[in-house]
């Protein structure tokens, strides 16, 4: 189960979606950008460790087109790019000097690696032989750490396979200028939470087991570039019926290689989703769960009046930093009072009448990582009688366990997560709600507005991922209640005598009449089975030697994400607020706070492996206290 530090989780996986490590010490480590640490890293998060095929791409283009102490973000459009430098200029360098930002577009053709000419087939039939057309933001050095904030923050950065796509249409010799090339100047490494800077040069690293011409192929082609590009299209609806729950049947041995629930005539019918006139038309795909929620903030303030954000509850970091860093601002109720919401909304129309006293409220159902629900019928009714929208992350809930439709105007999710489970692939979704009262004005703009920027092969692996979605929750969901289950025993709750466990922070403990009223009731008549808890429980211990000694002794994966197939572990407060562990704290997330996220392991090793590491924090209580 050990994987070395710095390594991709899963193993051998070249667009792996998190990385190992191991021990709190290490993670440590890579939050006070320690060498051992840093140089050992070759994968990461892919928003917050800027992959290294895009990181050799991003060289070639400095090199190609920077001037003098520049570099560059790589984006998949125009617009995006504009966004980012708009961001940039937006802010200043720590010198107080404004950001000067230029874009490059770049349209790199499969006759640029022998030097054909122009491009002369944009038809291509096959991925492989597709164009691609990259948007750079050249920047001054110095301002790198800015850039990084919106590729963080909004997850709308080219993915590590489009990169590849792109290398492998340019020529080896790095001298060499593609005669795709539009260079059109217009007018106006990585880590992964820590705030500390580090070098963005490749970290001399060791280099996974190379598994041969046979592994790569059959899972890096057989189901990627080399299918045809029409198949991407079939996948990224067969993606949206999926997730719109309009679906007469979806069975994974129906489909063979390809998508086949995207074809035209695949059999569809009223939506699952709680409001049955809901269409794969309203569901919108983004390249990152990141991407959906800044999108969905972009829409807010694009569409209602211009007004601050609510951001309820301790939602993930990143989300809070978008409704701050981009529109008038948010208000944040980190405890998720619904009381102290109203205040403020009933404050804020006293002060100005005319106007919504909020434009969006951002909610997690539940949240990560206090797995916290928010009072959804309440908040429902606040929406309706001060006229905001609701906007909802069900990704650690998901729709195979929740129903939250019926109470969000939006409702937004991170696809990276157990949609897909296999952690090798990026994707998110905003999607609308048809009964909501701004639907209207809301899909209008989508459909003015929308850029489909998710790439055609990472589309390909989402869908097939996603195929048996919902039976790979059903395990999770099993074999996280029993892991909680016995975690709870070992605590105080749960009548321990001398507990190491504080808490277990779970959705079946936590606020759970709330969540008990979204969660999806069982009706064997319709085929529709009763939904859990979720595979996400975070718990606390009465020491910080106990925590570390459980994290270090636990017998599975550890790295960020969540969601995964397999069980992935991080000592949260550390990895995701390490200089801000202190306000964490005075909201529940201690710093002793381990968040696990369950997987569909064999159940009896499973509770072993946790029942090891309980005992090693026990044994390091009783050490401390000798």
């Amino acid at each position: 189960m050990g994987v070395p530090l710095g390594l991709e989780v899963p193993p051998h996986t070249p667009h792996a979606i998190s990385v190992s490590l191991p021990t709190w010490r290490d993670t440590i480590g890579y939050e006070e950008a320690e060498k051992r640490v840093i140089d050992a890293m070759i994968s990461g998060y892919p928003r917050f460790f800027i992959h290294l095929s895009i990181r050799k791409l991003a060289r070639l283009c400095e090199q190609k087109f920077g001037r003098g102490g520049e570099q560059c973000m790589l984006f998949p459009s125009q617009k995006i790019a504009d966004q980012c430098r708009s961001f940039m200029q937006s802010r200043a360098l720590p010198s107080g000097r404004p950001v000067s930002a230029r874009l490059i577009h770049f349209s790199i053709c499969p006759e640029d690696k022998l030097n054909q000419g122009p491009c002369v087939n944009e038809d291509a039939a096959l991925l492989s032989s597709a164009p691609a057309s990259l948007h750079i933001v050249l920047f001054p050095e110095e301002a790198f750490s800015i850039a990084k904030q919106f590729w963080q923050h909004a997850g709308l950065g080219v993915s590590s396979r489009l990169a590849e796509h792109c290398l492998a249409l340019l020529p080896a010799d790095p001298t060499f200028v593609p005669n795709g090339l539009q260079h059109t100047p217009r007018k106006a490494l990585n880590k992964h939470y820590s705030a500390k800077k580090t070098t963005r040069s490749p970290p001399q690293s060791p280099v996974a087991e190379d598994l041969g011409a046979d592994h790569s192929v059959y899972l890096e082609e057989r189901y990627g570039r080399n299918l045809p590009i029409a198949l991407a299209a079939s996948a990224k609806r067969a993606m949206r019926r999926r997730i719109s729950g309009v679906l007469v049947r979806d069975n994974p041995a129906d489909c063979g290689d390809g998508p086949c629930a995207g074809d035209q005539n695949y059999a569809v019918g009223p939506s699952s989703r709680g409001v049955k006139s809901m269409s794969e038309h309203d569901v919108f795909l983004y390249p990152t769960g990141m991407a959906a929620i800044w999108n969905a903030h972009q829409l807010a303030l694009a569409v209602r009046p211009p007004q601050k954000s609510v951001c309820l509850g301790f939602t993930y970091t990143d989300t809070l930093k978008v409704l701050e860093k981009w529109g008038p601002g948010c208000h944040f109720i980190g405890d998720g009072s619904l009381d102290e919401l109203e205040k403020l909304l009933e404050a804020e129309s006293q002060r100005d009448p005319t106007t919504p006293p909020i434009v969006a409220l951002f909610t997690e159902f539940p949240s990560n990582p206090l797995l916290r629900s928010a009072d959804l019928p309440r908040l429902r009714s606040l929406a309706d009688k001060y006229d905001f929208l609701v906007v909802i992350d069900e990704t650690v809930g998901n729709f195979v366990n929740v129903e939250v439709f019926p109470f969000a105007d939006v409702v937004v999710s991170s696809l990276t997560k157990v949609f897909s489970g296999y952690s090798n692939v990026m994707g998110g979704s905003l999607c609308l709600n048809p009964q909501g009262r701004h639907y209207a004005e809301l899909k209008a703009h989508m459909a003015a507005h929308y850029e489909d920027t998710y790439f055609d092969e990472d589309a390909i692996y989402m869908e097939r991922n996603s195929r048996d979605f919902r039976r790979r929750v059903k395990v999770i969901d099993d074999n996280a209640e029993a892991v909680c289950e016995f975690l709870r025993s070992k605590s105080a709750a749960g009548g321990a005598a001398s507990p190491v466990v504080r808490d277990v922070f779970y959705p079946k403990y936590v606020t759970r009449e709330r969540y008990e009223r979204c969660r999806i009731k069982a009706d064997p008549a319709l085929g529709i089975e009763e939904g859990g808890y979720g595979g996400l429980f975070s718990v606390t211990f009465t020491s910080l030697p106990a925590a570390t000694a459980f994290f270090d002794n636990l017998a599975c994966y550890k790295g960020p994400s969540l969601g995964t197939n397999f069980t992935l572990a991080c000592p949260y407060a550390v990895l995701v607020h390490y200089s801000e562990m202190e306000w964490a704290a005075s909201f529940g997330v201690d710093e002793t706070m381990v968040r696990v996220s369950v997987g569909m392991d064999e159940p009896v090793g499973l509770l072993a492996g946790f029942q090891k590491a309980v005992e090693a924090a026990e044994a390091a209580v009783q050490q401390e206290c000798a």
